[in-house]
């Protein structure tokens, strides 16, 4: 019996550390996602892509560990790293390149994905706010009709849930860039 136990403590211990990594590159990844939005508010865009980069090697360093341990994935911490990441990424492409297109480094979900796309509308905003600010009007017009279009593709899928919730928030982002 005392064997079993044992074998059950080293299984647990190692569970519990690879948890413990996980949480805290993910919480990692948040932060450096977080980062790179705001130096995008204030048009610092190789610092962002620094952080981007960064980024990226945290997330391929998690998904390679997470094969070890694929009920992981599911943990709240990396699914919001995912997110951010992606909200930053889609918002870089946005400012850098006039639209979004498909993320291709990382390995995502659709899920994760369609709340990032709903998140972005909320930092489209923002940016709309502070070049309507500076009276560049013509591309505050631009981003809102980004958000219009993000929001009629949105329209086309029945979401639910937690999707749902972020699908209604990107609406109203949609009013107020209005």
């Amino acid at each position: 019996m005392k064997t079993i136990f044992k074998n059950l403590r080293k299984e647990y211990e190692s569970h519990a550390e690879n948890r413990r990594l996980i949480i805290n590159d993910s919480n990692q990844a948040l932060h450096q996602a977080k980062q790179a939005i705001f130096a995008l508010h204030r048009d610092e865009f190789s610092q962002a892509h620094k952080l981007l980069l960064q980024i990226e090697k945290i997330l391929i360093g998690l998904q390679t560990n997470l094969k070890k341990v694929p009920d992981f994935k599911y943990t709240g911490a990396y699914k919001a790293a995912l997110e951010e990441y992606l909200e930053a990424k889609l918002f870089y492409q946005v400012l850098k390149f006039g639209k979004i297109s498909s993320v291709t480094k990382i390995k995502t979900g659709f899920a994760d994905y369609l709340a990032a796309s709903c998140d972005l509308t909320g930092e489209l905003v923002r940016k709309i706010i502070l070049l309507a600010t500076e009276g560049n009007a013509k591309k505050a017009k631009e981003l809102k009709e980004l958000i219009a279009e993000i929001v009629s593709e949105l329209t086309k899928i029945n979401l639910t849930g937690y999707l749902r919730h972020k699908y209604d928030d990107a609406k109203r982002n949609l009013k107020k860039a209005e």
